[in-house]
């Protein structure tokens, strides 16, 4: 029989999910004890290659992360489905679904980056330390970053705002050490970093945002940092500890008067 009369059903929304280089392919439905998939994948116009654990697999998803080098190529890959692992079929076709093309280095997303912060001495620069987000590639044993497949291309996009304002602007930074100068002294800042790679299309170039984090430089004069209220509560209590204090200190005074007093005259005259 040829593949078309095969019954197993075909593969559906077959779809890459890639970040940071960590490349799924992904499809519908999981099989039933009747059927497995296989999946194939090929640069365009070169022959079709097999990862070794998604051969006549029982599962809707193969990881293909270190087998679509060089990242910027693009591919293409095909799930077929064929009879359960452990069986055989005279059949040399089956039916089999083509994904969308994927093109690693265009098209992986990239993650939020981390980053920590440091006020310089001036207080009117912080220094942002950006870790460039790691990938799921290796090389020579070393896990690569996004800096190290990007290169010079790589760049990070600074979004920042005064802690207690919501005007928000941007600066572009092809470092990964980014110096923020010109900050209104004493005034905290906050901060959101996501990388920024301009050679890719509009919908691809920027990265997924940080988490926001915020500077600690507040150098507000006290009557910025107390209401009113507050002021006229605190010189209240240090009139009634005064109104206290007074009565006790004159109480105590006359005390200790009285008592030198007395001691002064139940002393016998000295002879001369």
């Amino acid at each position: 029989p040829t593949g078309s009369a095969v019954p197993y059903p075909r593969a559906q929304n077959v779809t890459w999910i890639s970040t940071n280089f960590k490349t799924l392919l992904t499809w519908e439905p999981k099989p039933s004890d009747d059927y497995s998939y296989t999946v194939e994948f090929s640069v365009a116009g070169r022959d079709q290659q097999r990862n070794f654990h998604c051969i006549r697999s029982n599962v809707t998803v193969c990881d293909l992360s270190v087998y679509l080098r060089p990242l910027n190529s693009c591919y293409t890959a095909d799930v077929l489905s064929e009879p359960p692992l452990g069986t055989t079929s005279d059949d040399t076709e089956f039916p089999h679904t083509t994904s969308p093309r994927f093109c690693p280095y265009q098209d992986t997303e990239i993650g939020r980056p981390d980053f920590n912060l440091s006020v310089n001495e001036d207080k009117k620069t912080i220094t942002l330390f950006v870790t460039d987000p790691p990938t799921a590639l290796f090389e020579d044993d070393r896990q690569l970053s996004i800096r190290d497949i990007f290169s010079d291309e790589l760049q990070y996009k600074v979004m920042y705002r005064k802690k207690k304002s919501t005007g928000t602007k941007t600066y572009l930074s092809k470092s990964s050490v980014i110096e923020m100068t010109d900050l209104d002294k004493g005034e905290s800042y906050c901060f959101n970093v996501q990388a920024y790679i301009p050679i890719r299309s509009a919908d691809k170039q920027l990265g997924e945002l940080s988490a926001t984090k915020c500077s600690n430089n507040d150098e507000q004069s006290i009557f910025k940092v107390y209401s009113p209220a507050v002021f006229a509560g605190g010189i209240l209590f240090i009139l009634l500890v005064m109104g206290l204090l007074i009565p006790v200190t004159v109480i105590l005074w006359k005390k200790k008067r009285k008592a030198l007093k007395s001691g002064t005259e139940g002393r016998p005259l000295r002879d001369v």
